[in-house]
């Protein structure tokens, strides 16, 4: 029985092991956290174009001429600094991977995103909440580091090791001549375990974004000290619970960790202090107030 424990052990060692060497490791600017990627770009953009295409043709685009300009120009301003920043960090290489579209679309659900690439969607729900254009930076630079991150890279990743890791795990215990019920456990076992993995590594990609998001706009000049109102706002919106970043903790510990980042932040904002070498030096402005159309 003793022996045989051992074996399991070293299969599974060696499973994780063949999954680990696949792929390539890849670095999140700023944060700096390694991310192995079992998809290039290539083939997530492929993937999300068609979908992007598909959702647009669906969606009602917002006859607010006001409001569809003011998202585009934040949303433009955004990506202008982020470039910038990539530029002259030694990641230009990423820029070329990025087509540039915003738009804003009668929903009335609280909720944007952003899909790789650079192509963003506001709802037209979300703008009662953001009130400012700062606020609204503050959202679409937490999409835009979604991409920036390459969290949709991450989680295909992580979906191709839970349904072939378990398949190669399964096969290796098969081969050492165990049997058909072991190899059901053992696939469970890894199954369950991946998607506990995943769903707190939801979590991880969302605080990520939220710092990423709250520096994004401060490299675009909005001072980011807004954020912490707005999520004040966003909870009493939503009841504490917002469409927006459903797999990320409770808003308390999301304005928790704001101020915890709102040092580093307020380097890349001129009206906070210096701004960190490749970061992107901006006048501070007065932020205009969005405006509210009931039409839909």
């Amino acid at each position: 029985m003793e022996i045989m424990k051992r074996i399991r052990f070293f299969l599974l060692t060696l499973a994780v092991a063949m999954l680990a060497s696949c792929g390539t490791m890849n670095t999140v600017p700023i944060t700096g956290r390694k991310q192995n990627l079992l998809v290039n770009d290539e083939q997530v953009l492929s993937l999300s174009n068609q979908q992007y295409q598909e959702y647009m043709q669906k969606a009602r685009l917002s006859a607010d001429g006001v409001n569809t300009a003011m998202v585009r120009r934040v949303g433009q301003r955004l990506a202008d600094a982020v470039v910038t920043y990539l530029n002259s960090n030694g990641m230009g290489g990423d820029v070329s991977q990025y087509k540039w579209e915003f738009n804003l679309v009668q929903d009335s659900n609280v909720n944007a995103f952003c899909m790789p690439g650079g192509k963003i969607v506001v709802y037209d729900g979300l703008l009662p909440v953001t009130r400012d254009e700062a606020s609204l930076a503050i959202v679409l630079g937490h999409e835009i580091a979604h991409a920036v991150a390459r969290h949709s890279a991450e989680r295909l990743s992580n979906q191709v090791k839970q349904q072939y890791g378990s398949q190669i795990l399964g096969t290796v215990l098969s081969g050492a001549g165990a049997s058909t019920s072991l190899q059901q456990i053992g696939s469970t076992v890894f199954g369950l375990g991946s998607t506990l993995g995943s769903a707190a590594y939801s979590r991880k990609q969302e605080s990520e974004a939220d710092r990423l998001g709250i520096i994004f706009a401060a490299m675009a000049g909005y001072d980011p000290q807004v954020a912490i109102p707005f999520w004040q706002r966003m909870a009493s919106a939503t009841g504490g619970g917002s469409s927006i970043f459903s797999d990320h903790p409770s808003d308390a510990k999301r304005i928790s960790d704001i101020q915890k980042w709102m040092p580093e932040a307020l380097k890349y904002y001129k009206g906070g202090g210096t701004v960190p070498q490749g970061g992107v030096p901006l006048r501070q402005s007065n932020i205009p107030t969005i405006h509210i159309s009931t039409k839909k």
